[in-house]
């Protein structure tokens, strides 16, 4: 009697705790273009705290947000893709990549043009997922309609017009009833992280920018170009304002350059690029030219006839002349300052929007900056070290630096096709090797073709070789296994890997035969069943409750709490010796049988997939639809302790489980 009362309480407490969340309104509109063309919108509001994810997201990642147009009678053609707003972009340290994602309000548009007739409304489909910091929803879809505007010819302009004018009315109320129903949005989120990410860019070009002074083609320009102005200037201050028009229109040719990229590709089209694989490819091979260029292979140059012909307008004199001036070092030094400004537009560029022009500003600025400052200051030249070997030195030390980022790029690539060709060992084996190649460059081991003999190393060149040999050694763990928190981020993630848990520690391909029938090992190897019957099958068995987990391969807090929280030692000991784990896949795309589908009692949806079983059983017994959702049951499936969602604390959830199987025991 006394274990029923329990059950009872505990099932009434679980739904109590059990939610069941819908943040997320779509509404349609239509904005006519002309007889033939319009353009369908659907507008995602979404309540506070919770994000939509984007379209372009690699496979890997969290469920995409997809749109498919129903056209059975090929009445219209999709004109180009369906577009969507800025939104905001991570770099995902759970998956690895680029997430796009939405917050408040999303807009997707698609342009259409009839083909014949225009029919009355188009029909749509959108499949979505949304999570907010502690839940995340399963993929959903959602049936839209397009109301198309009255299409006959209208004798008067006028009519057309006042049309158009109402139709934007209507999708202005519908979006305003859907505010009402959701919850106001923090708002200046999105202006704020816009901000920070153009900064960073701005800061590491202008870093950039300093390097690329520190090469051949560039540092033995400062003494001679100001010594020109302050020759050829009648006064001091003449002289000084030649250079300082000389360095601003550096900036403006950069700048320029920037802004013909954001113009000619778009503010986000190489956003979507950058996860795209022939982009990566293409840009790992680019990087390892611009390395092996500065290492000393060859050099990248501009044609000669081009040089010659913006050096000879430099003559010209007045700011006309000064400007070519500016631009004949932007040629002159392109075999220095190409492969830098190279990386810096695609990595700039791949964030979207005005990045590109904030990174060529940085940039500019730093090689501008001190033209100006030595005319104005023409003592200070006295001061500058002499050109020399260094210079070359600091080129390659460049190279090398080209020669290992290009791998993340490959890696991308092999992540998104998943040939496990470039796995963990195998890239942090080729950083231990550049970056150790580089130790020994900088303690004179090695020696490339445009070096000058070294007869002693300078200081500063050994401070910079040891913390290089620092760097490699602390690689090198990371072979065994270890997290490696400082690179987080540009290696494969520990679970792309040929030994997940380390070189030594307990493998994934151990032999079958030591696990029981269908079951495989989960996260940290854990015991896990992926179908119910069998895991209760073997919980009854081994006289051990059972942890129900409803997961799925694209939520990303159930990542962090495999991660994070199922990692503590403490945890894993319960996970791997007092309970029977079941991981249920609600994004599982894998069809039923067709005489296994149904229609739920609860949705009213068919259910087809694994995914939308283990869906509906969640939502049918506990209420819940959100991931992660944890319950810990006994045989007769009755809850042995309210249930638990996203619980980052690790002491928390250890007493979670503990006193659930505590109470199975008891």
């Amino acid at each position: 009697m006394k274990n029923i009362l329990i059950a009872l309480l505990l099932l009434l407490s679980g739904s109590m705790f059990a939610q069941m969340y819908n943040p997320v309104k779509w509404n349609t509109s239509v904005e006519k273009i002309s007889d033939k063309e319009y353009v369908l919108k659907a507008q995602a509001v979404i309540q506070s705290g919770w994000h939509l994810y984007g379209q372009y997201i690699e496979e890997g990642g969290p469920s995409r947000t997809a749109f498919t147009y129903k056209n059975p009678k090929k009445s219209f053609d999709l004109i180009g893709k369906t577009t969507e707003e800025k939104g905001h972009e991570v770099q995902d340290k759970i998956f690895d990549m680029k997430i796009k994602y939405f917050e408040d309000k999303a807009l997707f548009t698609q342009k259409i043009k009839f083909t014949s007739d225009a029919v009355s409304n188009i029909d749509a489909e959108v499949e979505f997922m949304v999570c907010d910091d502690s839940n995340c929803l399963p993929p959903s879809s959602e049936e839209l309609t397009f109301k198309i505007p009255n299409v006959k010819k209208v004798a008067a302009a006028e009519e057309t017009i006042i049309a158009e004018k109402d139709s934007a009315v209507t999708e202005d109320k519908i979006i305003a009833e859907a505010e009402k129903t959701i919850s106001k949005p923090v708002v200046g989120l999105v202006k704020k992280e816009e901000s920070k990410g153009f900064l960073s860019i701005f800061i590491i070009a202008f870093l950039s920018g300093f390097a690329a002074l520190l090469t051949p083609c560039v540092f033995p320009m400062i003494p001679m170009t100001v010594s020109y102005f302050t020759k050829q200037s009648k006064t001091k201050a003449a002289g000084i304002r030649n250079a300082l028009i000389y360095g601003f229109s550096i900036v403006v040719i950069y700048v320029l350059l920037g802004s013909i990229v954001t113009a000619v590709f778009g503010a986000d089209s190489l956003n979507a690029l950058s996860t795209n694989v022939w982009f990566n490819l293409i840009f790992f091979i680019l990087l390892v030219v611009f390395a092996v260029s500065f290492l000393g292979a060859f050099e990248i140059m501009l044609p000669n006839a081009l040089a010659n012909k913006v050096d000879s307008q430099a003559d010209r004199g007045g700011l006309i002349g000064i400007f070519f001036m500016a631009l004949a070092l932007a040629i002159v030094s392109f075999s220095c300052t190409g492969p830098i400004v190279g990386t810096l537009l695609v990595e700039a560029a791949s964030k979207g929007g005005i990045a590109p022009i904030v990174g060529m500003l940085g940039f500019s600025i730093a090689i501008a900056l001190p033209f100006s400052l030595f005319a104005a200051f023409p003592g200070w030249l006295n001061a500058l070290p002499k050109s020399g070997g260094w210079l070359n030195t600091v080129k390659v030390v460049l190279g090398f630096l080209e020669l290992a980022l290009a791998f993340k790029f490959l890696s991308n690539a092999d992540l998104v096709l998943q040939l496990h060709w470039l796995e963990r060992e195998v890239f942090l084996a080729i950083w231990i090797a550049v970056f150790g190649a580089l130790a020994f460059y900088l303690f004179g081991k090695i020696t490339l073709p445009h070096d000058s003999p070294l007869n002693h190393i300078s200081v500063g060149r050994l401070s910079l070789g040891l913390v290089v040999l620092a760097f490699t050694v602390y690689l090198i763990p990371g072979l065994w296994g270890a997290p490696l928190k400082v690179i987080s981020g540009f290696p494969p993630a520990m679970h792309y890997s040929e030994s997940p848990n380390g070189i030594g520690g307990k493998s994934e391909t151990t032999s079958k035969e030591t696990l029981p029938e269908g079951a495989e090992y989960g996260p940290h190897n854990i015991i896990t069943f992926h179908d119910y019957n069998k895991g209760m099958e073997f919980a009854k068995k081994a006289g051990k409750p059972v942890l129900l987990d409803f997961t799925g391969y694209a939520c990303v807090n159930c990542r962090k709490m495999e991660e994070l929280v199922w990692s503590d030692p403490k945890v894993l000991g319960v996970l791997n010796n007092d309970v029977v784990l079941i991981s249920l896949y609600v994004d599982d795309k894998k069809e039923l049988p067709e005489s296994e589908q149904y229609v739920s009692e609860t949705t009213g949806k068919k259910i087809k997939t694994i995914g939308n079983k283990w869906s509906d059983l969640q939502i049918k017994t506990y209420k819940a639809n959100a991931q992660p959702f944890y319950v810990i049951v006994d045989h007769n499936s009755a809850n042995l302790i309210e249930p638990s969602a996203y619980n980052p604390d690790i002491e928390n959830y250890f007493n979670w489980l503990n006193t659930g199987v505590k109470n199975f025991k008891d």
